[in-house]
């Protein structure tokens, strides 16, 4: 009895086997592939000699098997399904991943910038051995000597396109130099100046160029709690236009990132770069930081904060006038607010277009890796402003 049960053991496992495919490849097989699978079951349950059952049933298999293994590469596709599946549930519906694209979120945020040789990352970055410096904070060197006097030709200046990282070719004294960014950006950080006598050894760049934070956006928690003010938020840009017209989508891309200033029904100002908030239904205005104590870094006038900048977009708000925020949107500013396009410019962002809060800073491992918003403001004065953003970001 116990001899008969081993033998066929085999018998069974290959049955059941057969059985599982059968079924799993049933829209795949031809009519008559159908026909001899389900002969080659009937044979293989009902042949005395278990073993030969087995060796027979292998045989005639390989004759009607598809060009591949139904059972093991269909399991696998349908892993893969299945994982693709919950990621990209995941990613729909909870974690967005998203990429700072500008300066206008800086110091909390930062887009492609440039970081001085002793800024706090590059400290960081020289334990690492060189080839890990890439890879774990997103940079390219950007170093150029002067090696002959003469003046910048501002004609000179020539974007190149890279990869990566963008580049910009310039002259000086007749010699070529390239550094990683735009022009805009290379002529901030390198400081560059038409009126300028170089000479040789003045050094231009000693730093690094990063490509800028990546982070996730958390999208479902704008369906069970409302947004608040002084929230980070991402939101797109459908319907939203600069001053002469032209789509934000068409100038600046479909995806924005600023923080929440005021919410449907309020009032504000902003008079001396200090933003002033008339909540719905009070009677006087008082400043952001007092309402929400994420504006108080933004006004500390250290690592880059420099509060809200007046004079800038609607007239409705420049030089300190009241704007009322209409019902079901919102007013948004970037906290670098002297380098940013934001509500005072294409006005407030309607409900629907906001995508979700700002949660989390993966890469690269810089100073605000992890939770957004939750570093202290660098212990360096602001400053003043360069050509692109205040230099003192420059160390951070």
């Amino acid at each position: 009895m116990i001899f008969r049960y081993f033998r066929n053991r085999r018998r069974r496992k290959y049955l059941a086997e057969l059985v599982s495919i059968r079924r799993a490849g049933d829209d795949l097989f031809s009519e008559s592939q159908r026909a001899e699978f389900d002969r080659i079951l009937a044979d293989l349950k009902t042949e005395k000699d278990p073993v030969q059952a087995v060796k027979t049933a292998e045989k005639r298999m390989e004759k009607i098997s598809l060009p591949w293994n139904t059972s093991s590469l269909r399991n696998l596709l349908d892993l893969f399904l299945v994982v693709g599946a919950v990621a990209f549930g995941i990613r729909g519906l909870y974690f967005q991943p998203f990429r700072i694209p500008t300066s206008s979120m800086q110091p909390t945020l930062y887009g492609i910038h440039y970081q001085e040789s002793d800024a706090e990352a590059n400290r960081i970055q020289k334990k690492l051995p060189g080839l890990l410096r890439p890879l774990f904070f997103a940079n390219t060197r950007a170093r150029a000597v002067v090696t002959a006097p003469g003046m910048l030709d501002p004609n000179s200046l020539r974007h190149e396109s890279g990869a990566v990282f963008d580049r910009t070719a310039f002259l000086i004294g007749g010699k070529s130099y390239s550094l990683p960014g735009d022009p805009v950006k290379v002529a901030d950080y390198a400081r560059l100046d038409p009126a300028r006598e170089y000479k040789p050894g003045d050094v231009l760049a000693d730093g690094y160029v990063s490509l800028g934070d990546h982070l996730f956006v958390e999208r479902f928690s704008l369906y069970l709690v409302p947004p608040r003010r002084g929230e980070v938020i991402v939101f797109t840009t459908p319907g939203l236009a600069d001053p002469d017209g032209t789509p934000l989508e068409v100038t600046s891309g479909h995806y924005y990132i600023k923080r929440l200033a005021a919410l449907p029904g309020d009032t504000v100002k902003i008079v001396d770069n200090q933003l002033y908030v008339r909540p719905a239904g009070e009677s006087r205005f008082v400043r952001a930081q007092d309402l929400s104590p994420r504006f108080s870094r933004i006004y500390s006038g250290k690592g880059g904060y420099q509060g809200h900048a007046s004079g800038m977009g609607m007239e409705d708000i420049a030089s300190g006038k009241e704007y009322t925020v209409p019902a079901g949107r919102y007013f948004m500013l970037g906290d670098n607010s002297r380098f940013s396009k934001d509500s005072r410019f294409f006005g407030t962002v309607p409900r629907h277009n906001l995508v979700g809060r700002a949660f989390l800073t993966f890469w690269p491992f810089s100073r605000r890796w992890g939770l957004v918003d939750r570093q202290a403001p660098l212990d360096v004065p602001t400053g003043a402003p360069g050509l692109a953003t205040f230099p003192v970001m420059y160390k951070q």
